[in-house]
């Protein structure tokens, strides 16, 4: 066991820390977590328009047949969150990215804005009743589908801002004059070449990269939602957790442009009313029916702990119960330890993988209904189960059947555990009282 956490140090520990503290990935992660309460909203208005109970009564009773009437406007902020959500991300990074080349991040996330907005050609568009709408963005490209451009051309913008910072190419204001107007003509020179340049590339030469970036993503797509892609996401997060590394803002910084593509598309398919929903494994599948009480499905090894015979772990048991139930749990990754501790690094891997595989089968066979909705992620589990897939029941038994599965893989490692822990507070309580 010394030797795979060797390896693991070796292999993973100093290249990943590294990756994770790299500053685009981390505006990437930023941007794209400064999205959640966006989307988390938009989800509630999706959950109103489509709400989970039977079917008669929505036929039957008046507040639901005046929901029936009125689902475009109740859909209204749902299009104006997780609709656009590829503008907020492009800001925030570019934000992000600006403030950690210590520059000023307002002209860092407008900049970004503006070269984003330079590759969608405005379209005339007219209503159904045949009234002009003059110049209009058409949406598709504003959302989910829209974050990789997004993402490159955030850090395309900051980049040209930052090379006429430090190049001392810019228009530098006297003394006296307000800071936001300096900042405005600092920028004056970058906004010209990022203009410039993408009006070339997207509008004169006609480049269309949102479909290169479909062509590209679209097989990765196909790749993250199979059982393999599935369990490789798996078997990372768990392994840089069990070497100490935040696996999930590793890996999610990542990964979570394409879990927000797929699951703007189950949500658009759920809101066209499509009985099987695209994609399997956006983020929520992971949240959901895998990460059940945090990382690793450390919930039923929580529960576990209570009948442990040890003091120790049966305290550890207690004070981690209520953060574990709201998928809080560092305090039983560092207190327990599972970090660096053999004993249980075999189970936080294979519980989590059993679990992948469970969950994924039974989705793919329609035995239970896809996510597509992006419930909080502190809600207990089989709450945010029956949320995220619409208001499934079958989604809360999956849930619960996957804590035992995971609190099953566990047990025999808690129990070996148990029995060190005991005798080594036997000895220590012998050792006190001679």
């Amino acid at each position: 066991m010394e030797k795979f956490y060797a390896i693991i140090e070796n292999v993973f520990m100093k290249p990943m820390t590294k990756l994770a503290e790299q500053r685009h990935l981390k505006a990437i992660r930023d941007g794209m977590v400064s999205t959640i309460p966006l989307t988390i909203v938009g989800s509630f208005f999706l959950i109103i328009a489509f709400p989970p109970v039977p079917a008669a009564w929505k036929e039957s009773m008046g507040m639901f047949i005046w929901i029936q009437k009125n689902i475009g406007d109740i859909l209204i902020p749902f299009r104006i969150t997780m609709g656009l959500v590829a503008i907020y991300a492009t800001y925030n990074i570019g934000y992000s990215l600006a403030k950690n080349y210590k520059l000023d991040g307002v002209s860092g996330g407008t900049l970004s804005l503006v070269a984003y907005f330079m590759t969608i050609i405005p379209s005339i568009a007219t209503s159904n009743t045949g009234e002009g709408l003059g110049f209009v963005l058409p949406m598709g490209k504003l959302g989910g589908a829209g974050l990789f451009v997004g993402i490159v051309t955030s850090i395309f913008a900051v980049e040209v801002l930052r090379f006429f910072k430090t190049k001392g190419i810019t228009i530098n204001m006297p003394e006296g004059v307000p800071d936001s107007v300096a900042r405005s003509f600092e920028a004056l020179f970058p906004t010209v070449a990022v203009v410039l340049v993408t009006w070339l590339l997207f509008v004169m030469f006609k480049l269309d990269i949102h479909n290169i970036f479909a062509n590209i993503f679209n097989p990765l797509k196909g790749i993250v939602d199979t059982p393999i892609g599935a369990i490789i996401m798996v078997l990372l997060i768990t392994m840089l957790w069990t070497a100490g590394i935040h696996g999930v803002s590793v890996i999610g910084a990542m990964a979570r442009p394409i879990w927000l593509e797929m699951l703007t598309a189950n949500a658009d398919a759920m809101q066209a009313g499509d009985k099987v929903l695209p994609y399997i494994t956006p983020e929520p599948f992971f949240q959901w029916f895998i990460w059940i009480g945090g990382s690793g499905g450390t919930l039923g090894l929580v529960f576990l702990l209570l009948f442990a015979r040890s003091k120790y772990l049966k305290d550890l048991g207690k004070a981690t119960i209520l953060p574990a139930i709201f998928n809080i749990n560092e305090p039983i990754i560092f207190g327990l330890p599972i970090m660096l501790n053999p004993f249980f690094t075999i189970p936080f891997v294979l519980g989590p993988v059993l679990a992948t595989i469970v969950s994924y089968t039974v989705m793919a066979l329609n035995l239970v209904s896809r996510p597509a909705i992006l419930a909080p992620w502190t809600f207990p589990a089989p709450i945010g189960a029956y949320l995220a897939t619409g208001g499934d029941l079958r989604a809360v038994a999956l849930c619960i059947f996957n804590i035992v599965l995971m609190a099953a893989v566990y047990y025999p490692f808690m129990k070996a555990y148990d029995k060190k822990m005991s005798a080594q507070e036997r000895e220590e309580e012998g050792v006190e009282e001679a």
